[in-house]
């Protein structure tokens, strides 16, 4: 060694630190307010939050470039009227397809459903041209779930030419999305418990110093607790109303008492909000000079509604808004006491709440006295249930059936001027506090048959449908000719006036199809069955001078020229295309990846090119209708930042240079 190199090192030590290794950017989590779902989005991607409608956007470069690649999360609520319906009932791919296929140029790459029971969702890719004079497509890719009552979709959006840069990504922040172990409140009704309080429709009013009818106002109370005061929800009905009853949803569902002899909406009242609407479900007419005048909640938390003359009950279910008539004459008529309670000019016993059992308890409003009914086979009690403890006599307007924390029964009952506890066994009645109230309406602390939601059964068929599309302006080719099968092209598939079909299939078994027209490329391929309907287009190419196409499955040797034996197939088809064109020359292009030396790559890509063109001439066409190039790394078509899309440019394409 050079002595005056050892006399600097020892004189000037070098100390010699590792460079630690440089950490790749982790994906970074989004999670919402409530934490009740997350996706995760690559921490280059700018975040913003209530944009256009959307909870949150993750835009992928500059958020003010002119079409920047974006991702969105919109969460909405349902409309009344779908919120206890999956995607797969209401339109489901359906209607999203319906969408899709309106935009202009669209193509469906992939489009499923599926049902979970708790939630569904369809997932979609497509694309489509966003304007006539756009130079380029816009892809899309999503998820639209349904859960718990609220509209979900997560979405990427972005240009075709931006694909290689942020498809990929995309596509894994759509597929992150997910729900925390803590769902967001349901606004399902199968999904609701009822809370602990109960409600009144208070029958009159002091108003401008002097008492007056009122049945619109309702009082709200804590039912462990009715002599604390009332909430006062002021005249919050449109209607006067008789009957009040309590959704497990903790809603209050009402109907006009007016006697019109025509059917009826229900209207629905949110104690929380103070908000009100009517609902679509619609009670059959209740026959002249006849009211609506009492309502209550079984233990399943379907709704009933009675009219005035005990002759209609009528069941509402807010899980299905099914109405199902109960009966349509009273069965009280045929208990022995009823001479007693239905002669000319009796007051009513139509008010009425229901138990556990399948128990329905009616009040007689001249007395007080309980009667009973057997809801399963509506046979009446045979003897009437007077009480003690009713100081007043005349006008006994409603019932309220609950238990309460311990399980122990708990009857309410409305008077003329108060409110009573009732105790069955004794047969006595308490007042429990001082007021007049045409219903009352509660379901808390019932012994609550909770719906269970079993995910529904996975779909035993499967069902491919799509259109058959020209690959350059995607326009619908309804002569092409599609073949489909287990083993070679199979059987014909119809073709509709619009390029659509539909082919039925088995889930998990692979199917081979062919799809040919006259002027066009053929294309062969397979598709995988996955239970229930999917969509996916099928593109058919021009024939013309400048069509590029990739040849599929043409492989090499890791590094090397030589053909492996799976890219026969491939090849084969290209030479059927060539034999049944013979007017035609074509150019194959060789391609890599930008990993090691570019001008290695262009040699290499070069010898691939040139070693199909010598498969191709030994299966007897003319070397002069085959030219071959070789172009390396310099045209990707994918990212070449990582594997999975890096592979892509790894291929091998051939271009039509000439047509006779």
């Amino acid at each position: 060694m050079n002595p005056c190199l050892v006399l600097v090192l020892l004189m000037c030590p070098v100390v010699l630190v590792a460079q630690p290794a440089r950490k790749a950017l982790l994906p970074t989590v989004y999670t919402n307010a409530g934490a009740n779902y997350q996706l995760t989005y690559p921490p280059t991607w700018k975040v913003r939050k209530n944009v256009a409608g959307a909870e949150a956007a993750f835009y992928a470069g500059a958020a003010s470039e002119p079409q920047p690649a974006v991702a969105t999360l919109t969460v909405q609520p349902l409309p009344d009227t779908q919120k206890d319906l999956p995607i797969t009932t209401f339109g489901g791919q359906d209607s999203v397809w319906r969408s899709i296929v309106r935009l202009p140029q669209a193509q469906v790459l992939r489009l499923e459903q599926r049902d979970l029971g708790r939630y569904s969702e369809v997932s979609y890719d497509y694309t489509y041209v966003p304007a006539p004079a756009s130079p380029t497509r816009t892809h899309v890719v999503g998820r639209r779930i349904r859960r718990n009552g609220y509209d979900i979709k997560v979405e990427y959006q972005g240009a075709t030419s931006q694909d290689s840069m942020y498809l990929a990504a995309g596509q894994e922040l759509v597929k992150s999305f997910a729900f925390t172990g803590k769902p967001l409140p349901s606004r399902r009704y199968a999904d609701q418990l009822c809370d602990n309080k109960m409600f009144g429709i208070a029958a009159t009013r002091y108003h401008n110093g002097q008492w007056e009818d009122d049945c619109r106002t309702i009082h709200e109370f804590a039912s462990n607790d009715l002599t604390v005061a009332p909430k006062i929800h002021r005249e919050v009905l449109p209607f006067q109303s008789y009957a009040l009853a309590k959704g497990f949803d903790n809603c209050l569902y009402s109907v006009t008492k007016a006697p019109t002899d025509a059917p009826e909406l229900v209207y629905r009242y949110n104690p929380a909000t103070r908000q009100g609407g009517f609902t679509t479900w619609r009670l059959p007419a209740q026959g002249p000079d006849v009211s609506w005048i009492s309502a209550a909640t079984d233990e399943r938390g379907d709704l009933y509604f009675m009219s005035s003359d005990a002759n209609k009950l009528v069941r509402v279910s807010p899980y299905d808004g099914s109405v199902t008539p109960i009966w349509a004459a009273d069965p009280l008529r045929r208990a022995p006491f009823y001479p007693q309670i239905g002669y000319s000019g009796a007051g009513s016993h139509g008010n009425f709440c229901l138990d556990d059992a399948n128990t329905m308890y009616l009040v007689y409003s001249t007395d007080g006295s309980l009667l009973k009914i057997d809801l399963k086979n509506q046979k009446p009690n045979p003897e009437m249930m007077a009480l003690s403890g009713l100081p007043e006599r005349g006008g006994y307007s409603d019932l309220l059936m609950q238990n309460d924390e311990r399980g122990r029964r708990r009857m309410y009952l409305a008077g003329p001027k108060g409110v009573y506890k009732v105790d069955l066994a004794r047969r006595q009645a308490t007042l429990m506090r001082k007021g007049t109230y045409t219903d009352l309406a509660g379901c808390n602390l019932f012994s609550v048959v909770r719906r269970m939601i079993a995910p529904p059964p996975v779909p035993t068929t499967a069902a491919w449908r799509g259109r058959v599309l020209n690959a350059l302006t995607y326009q619908p080719l309804p002569q092409a000719q599609l073949r489909m099968g287990l083993s070679g092209f199979g059987k014909m598939v119809k073709i509709n006036p619009k390029g659509a079909f539909s082919h039925p299939g088995t889930p998990g078994l692979t199917y081979t199809y062919h799809a040919q027209l006259n002027g066009y490329i053929a294309t062969d391929s397979t598709w995988t069955a996955v239970p229930g309907p999917s969509v996916q287009d099928v593109l058919l190419r021009p024939l013309s001078v400048g069509t590029t196409v990739q040849l599929a499955n043409v492989q090499f040797e890791q590094g090397q020229a030589v053909l492996l034996p799976s890219s026969f197939a491939a090849l084969d088809k290209l030479v059927s295309l060539l034999n049944d064109n013979p007017g035609m020359t074509i150019e194959l292009r060789g391609h890599t990846d930008n990993v090691g030396d570019p001008a290695k790559n262009v040699l290499l890509s070069q010898q691939r090119a040139t070693t199909v063109k010598g498969y191709l001439v030994r299966k007897g066409i003319a070397e002069a209708r085959i030219a071959d190039t070789g172009l390396g790394g310099a045209q990707p078509t994918a990212s070449n930042a990582q594997e999975v899309t890096r592979k892509l440019n790894r291929r091998v394409e051939f271009r039509v240079t000439g047509l006779q």
